[in-house]
């Protein structure tokens, strides 16, 4: 569900190009995703409520938070550089790339953007050339006109190479995303099969309770039973940390071998264009967001 709205998302993006305002072009979107007006007078759900912050609450800090490279200073002052990926280089021009000093496995991404994640796991094989054009097309695009997402607008397009990683099943690494709101952690998914190119990613979501909630957002449950790390809980504080004074962020962590390490802050998780299934809990964990003053 979700991969298909991207594609209308992108789609309509193309048509209407950067002459529509943001909020005539959300109210748009919005009622292409929901059969219904944005409410953004009195918004109630979780996805409402996103639409809202797009608009009206603005601070620069977010553009550095959201920045793939930026964001690491900001990681390592608030919880530790231990807890951010080996960086193995960064560049302006994916063509000033020296592959050669780049380790066997490699991971490349661009600093601006979601889905320019390239990885390398072997170099022998690695085609280099379709590596860059993906690359330099990627930096083409500012990430912010897709759905308006305002802290992406000015995030300085680069590439940054990380080392690169597997948990315990040697296949791929696990996300857990934590819905947060001013400090406390709410709720979290897990993200898994994304080694599986045939099959899409599962997403399964829980309470703080380690129930399984019994909606779905976008993806379908793996079916697999969650198995707690034995670090949950400081998995919990760090997304609890990270997101204090912030009305809702997404906090993304991973866990490989007992070690925890950060992905990204994500202020509009799926940018608040994929219905929850059933929808009630939409209004439910609009609930969890209390929404600041404007501040744009």
């Amino acid at each position: 569900m979700a991969e298909k709205m991207n594609k209308t998302i992108k789609k309509l993006a193309l048509s209407f190009g950067k002459l529509v305002p943001d909020k005539l072009y959300l109210e748009i979107f919005y009622r292409k995703a929901f059969g219904k007006k944005l409410n953004l007078k009195h918004p109630v759900t979780y996805n409402e409520k996103l639409q809202w912050m797009k608009l009206y609450y603005r601070k620069d800090i977010m553009t550095e938070l959201v920045d793939k490279y930026e964001v690491r200073k900001h990681i390592a002052e608030a919880i530790g550089e231990e807890y951010l990926f080996p960086l193995l280089g960064i560049w302006d021009d994916p063509d000033e790339i020296d592959y050669d000093s780049l380790p066997e496995q490699f991971v490349l991404k661009c600093t601006h953007d979601s889905g320019s994640v390239i990885v390398c796991q072997e170099k022998k094989s690695f085609d280099r050339e379709s590596a860059n054009a993906k690359l330099k097309k990627c930096l083409r695009h500012n990430w912010y006109w897709n759905c308006r997402e305002w802290p992406y607008k000015n995030v300085k397009p680069r590439v940054i190479a990380e080392q690169y990683m597997v948990d315990e099943s040697n296949v791929e690494l696990k996300d857990y995303k934590f819905f947060c709101f001013n400090g406390e952690v709410k709720a979290f998914f897990v993200a898994t099969d994304r080694e599986k190119g045939d099959k899409e990613v599962k997403f399964d979501f829980y309470d703080m309770e380690l129930n399984h909630l019994p909606f779905k957002h976008g993806h379908e449950w793996s079916g697999k039973p969650f198995k707690k790390p034995e670090n949950f809980d400081e998995m919990v504080r760090l997304a609890a940390k990270l997101s204090e004074g912030w009305p809702q962020v997404r906090v993304d962590l991973y866990n490989i071998n007992g070690r925890i390490y950060f992905g990204e802050m994500t202020f509009s998780h799926h940018s608040g264009f994929v219905p929850f299934d059933p929808d009630e809990w939409d209004e439910k964990i609009g609930e969890w967001f209390k929404l600041p003053d404007k501040c744009v």
